[in-house]
């Protein structure tokens, strides 16, 4: 497997920066950047890109709703060049809350869009003059849309690559189902290597059964906390509170994503009472009931034989990136010891 990274920039881009230099001498492979309402993601991919050599940079995520297709792809390019070919393309749909609540889009389709936007991405970089009639977009306007002097462009500049690898992170059936048709990886959040194949599996396979032989076998990204020792069994309850705010408080009553995912997982009842909990404003007691077991499972917090443990369960269910957190005083190490187990 590979090593992943989510990056931290809320401290500073070069402060950020020069960990991810160390990170990259240590084996990191690949560095997701991701865009909240915080900075955006790209300023910091392209300070990236000036300060390393070899890791792959990713935006993990890049919300479809924010920027035009073109825009997106203009801007993959852009970082694909920087990078002399390091790049790689995460798209996600975010959620409500910041799609319409920061950003003032209505948030609708995202299956849909999703689609037309992979294809009209993929046709930038060939550079052929862009003709998209779509459900969604049409490129150019249709007639009686706008001024009517829109007409089909390429773009002008000579992308690095004409198939930049394209990431969707994704948990809903039907989306799962597209990703596994339609792009290079996957991006899942908590998941849980044992029941993986039985959440996911009937929606992989029929992706699967749509794709292109030409994208390759779909990879998957995912993994958790690290933190390798006797002692540090105990880590994997930090994500406690991230669990609950995902769990219980990303979405309103039936249009939560993550708690959905935890119904499919068998925690339907702890599912329940954690969003009630959280949205009635009792966080901590949320947090607190959070499985033990779901914590333990998704991350890779313990003794030695645990985390390879935990190593062979994330690569037997198909995880081709391990993304990390390195938990301690030394995350450089944490990243030469799991290339060492990984190589």
């Amino acid at each position: 497997m590979k090593l992943g990274m989510q990056i931290d920039y809320a401290g500073g881009f070069k402060e950020s920066a020069a960990k991810v230099s160390a990170y990259e001498k240590a084996g990191l492979d690949i560095a997701w950047v991701a865009e909240a309402y915080g900075f955006d993601g790209p300023s910091f991919m392209g300070y990236l890109a000036a300060t390393t050599e070899t890791v792959t940079i990713a935006s993990g995520i890049l919300p479809i709703y924010t920027r035009t297709p073109t825009l997106l792809a203009m801007t993959a390019a852009g970082v694909d060049a920087l990078t002399d070919g390091r790049f790689m393309l995460g798209l996600g749909a975010s959620g409500p809350q910041v799609i319409e609540g920061f950003h003032g889009v209505r948030y609708d389709a995202p299956l849909g869009r999703t689609r037309e936007i992979v294809e009209i991405c993929r046709k930038v970089w060939t550079r052929e003059r862009v003709v998209h009639d779509g459900r969604y977009y049409h490129l150019p306007l249709r007639p009686g849309e706008g001024t009517g002097l829109g007409k089909p462009l390429k773009i002008i500049a000579k992308p690095v690559r004409e198939r930049i690898p394209i990431w969707i992170a994704s948990l809903g059936p039907k989306n799962v189902e597209l990703t596994a048709e339609i792009a290079e990886g996957w991006l899942p959040i908590f998941f849980l290597p044992e029941r993986a194949r039985e959440v996911w599996g009937t929606d992989l396979d029929a992706g699967a059964a749509s794709r292109d032989p030409s994208l390759g076998p779909l990879e998957i990204a995912a993994g958790g906390l690290v933190a390798i020792g006797d002692d540090a069994t105990a880590v994997a309850e930090l994500m406690r509170p991230m669990a609950a705010l995902y769990i219980g408080g990303m979405g309103a009553k039936g249009r939560n994503f993550y708690n959905d995912l935890m119904v499919r997982y068998g925690y339907e009842e702890e599912a329940e009472r954690v969003q009630d909990l959280y949205l009635d404003g009792k966080k901590d007691e949320a947090a607190a009931l959070v499985p033990s077991d779901f914590l333990q499972l998704i991350n890779l917090c313990g003794p030695e034989g645990f985390v390879k443990e935990r190593l062979a369960a994330f690569a037997e269910a198909g995880v081709t990136v391990l993304n990390i957190t390195p938990v301690g005083d030394d995350p450089v190490r944490t990243i030469e010891t799991l290339k060492e187990w990984t190589a």
